[in-house]
């Protein structure tokens, strides 16, 4: 479950509109084979050797690991959450992200599995209380209150560009595939520090 809620903000996040001529999109894990321009090479968990195209402005960031105690008041997050038979959101997984990136996929809105919602929004305020532990999101039109876990995992996404694409670093590649196969990245998540997006 935590591994669907982290490709659910990340696709909200890094993933931009499709172009007309591209027909599905996909998500690639694996490592970095080397990087030839804008051309880059990544052998994919499953053992397939895949080339992607890495068109200008991609948005290429990593992962610090934070906790609940990081976040603050008017930070912009995005929390992935299960409601409860009451109703109450219950966060699988809480990113914190960069103020380039404020404003992405902002809003509020059920995701696929049964009870499960995407929150990107700015937080209104921080619970820690020995009564529970939580952020109040809003959000334009909206705010969601969801709780938050100790043991939910809390990541700040931080920008990256191509220096952190180098050979054996793992990685998480949104891209969209063409009719004729190409792959072109929307979203690059790289490994910093040790620190690797969810495989």
């Amino acid at each position: 479950m935590k591994r669907v809620a982290t490709i659910l903000i990340l696709a909200a996040a890094l993933s931009g509109p499709l172009a007309a001529a591209e027909t599905s999109s996909v998500r690639i894990s694996g490592t970095v084979d080397k990087l030839d321009g804008r051309i880059l090479s990544v052998k994919s968990k499953d053992g397939q050797e895949l080339t992607i195209n890495l068109p200008d402005g991609v948005r290429i960031t990593a992962l610090a690991n934070k906790s609940l105690d990081d976040i603050k008041p008017g930070d912009f997050v995005g929390a992935a959450a299960v409601a409860d038979a009451e109703g109450k959101l219950h966060a699988q997984e809480v990113h914190i992200f960069p103020d380039s990136m404020r404003g992405s996929g902002e809003g509020h809105r059920p995701m696929s599995g049964p009870g499960q919602t995407m929150t990107n929004a700015t937080v209104a305020e921080v619970v820690r209380s020995p009564d529970g532990r939580g952020i109040k999101l809003r959000y334009p039109g909206g705010e969601q209150e969801i709780d938050v876990a100790a043991d939910v995992r809390v990541v700040e996404i931080l920008p990256g560009d191509l220096s952190l694409l180098k050979p054996g670093a793992a990685v998480a590649v949104f891209a969209s595939k063409a009719a004729d196969g190409s792959l072109n990245a929307r979203g690059v998540q790289a490994e910093k520090d040790g620190v690797k997006p969810l495989m």
